[in-house]
């Protein structure tokens, strides 16, 4: 997630908390893959009716011979319910499987279910509270206070997030004492129901109270967003303020990064005008 602090000029921070996620320093959760079986069984299954209900929609009869391989393989659901398999290795098969989706074959962001299950365990890692370092702070906490470290709440804030980064702008942003006048979200999961929304705090979710603002994009081919529209899950904060929620589309191997989407004229136009005021 980046921060980007504006008076005359713009001042630019990175907020980079990848080195949490790499060193566990381990208490009270796991931070390995087998540790995020739950939650990656509870995320897919989620992924997995988002696409039925798209390729429904638009009549993809090849989408939905897809999803449905994919759904069979699930714990449970009959094919692997009848053969043996270690429970990460059967979740992240159905993953490979729902990658043949046409529209997301042809996106190729994922070679195999395993990178991008790596990539899913990291918001389940975030939302289990656990990971407790040598001072009783759990990782979440840890992320969230580097992502406000140095941010001046008497200045004028514009935030930009994604991905993982939308869940701790959401969270942080409810701690911070000043001023948000852009919250921009890209490639957000923050609404992926049971996974991740009735995970979040505070709950119920609403609209943090310093944000003026709040424009949130996701992309068609973008596997990570599972279901976009996000003001028909959020509450306004006292401002009445909802994200409003514009669909992008982009071209290339890897549609879900911040630098695919901050290419949009859709995007980075709302971004410079708020840094002009």
């Amino acid at each position: 997630m980046s921060a980007l602090t504006c008076q005359w000029l713009a001042e630019t921070r990175f907020a980079d908390y990848s080195s949490l996620f790499f060193t566990p320093e381990g208490q009270g959760s796991d931070g390995s893959l087998e540790g995020q079986v739950f939650f990656l069984d509870a995320l897919i299954r989620q992924l997995i009716e988002e696409i039925r209900a798209q390729a429904l929609a638009r009549g993809d009869r090849l989408a939905l011979q897809v999803v449905e391989d994919a759904a069979y393989q699930l714990p449970g659901a009959g094919g692997e319910s009848q053969g043996a398999g270690e429970p990460l290795r059967v979740l992240v098969r159905a993953l490979t499987t729902l990658l043949n989706v046409p529209g997301l074959r042809r996106a190729a962001q994922w070679a195999s279910g395993w990178p991008l299950a790596g990539q899913l365990a990291q918001v389940g890692r975030y939302l289990d509270r656990g990971e407790v370092d040598a001072d009783g702070r759990s990782l979440d906490a840890r992320v969230r206070e580097r992502v406000l470290q140095g941010v001046d709440p008497h200045r004028p804030l514009v935030v930009v997030a994604h991905s993982l980064g939308t869940v701790v702008a959401f969270e942080a942003l409810h701690e911070y004492p000043g001023t948000v006048d852009l919250l921009v979200t890209l490639g957000s999961p923050l609404a992926t129901g049971a996974a991740v929304l009735e995970r979040v705090r505070p709950q119920p979710v609403c609209t943090p109270e310093p944000v003026v603002r709040w424009l949130n994009f996701w992309d068609r081919d973008d596997l990570v967003v599972c279901r976009p529209r996000l003001h028909r899950w959020m509450l306004p904060n006292s401002s009445q303020v909802v994200p409003r929620t514009d669909r992008v589309d982009s071209d290339g191997v890897w549609v879900h990064t911040a630098t695919k989407y901050l290419r949009q004229p859709a995007v980075a136009g709302p971004l410079v005008e708020a840094l002009k005021r």
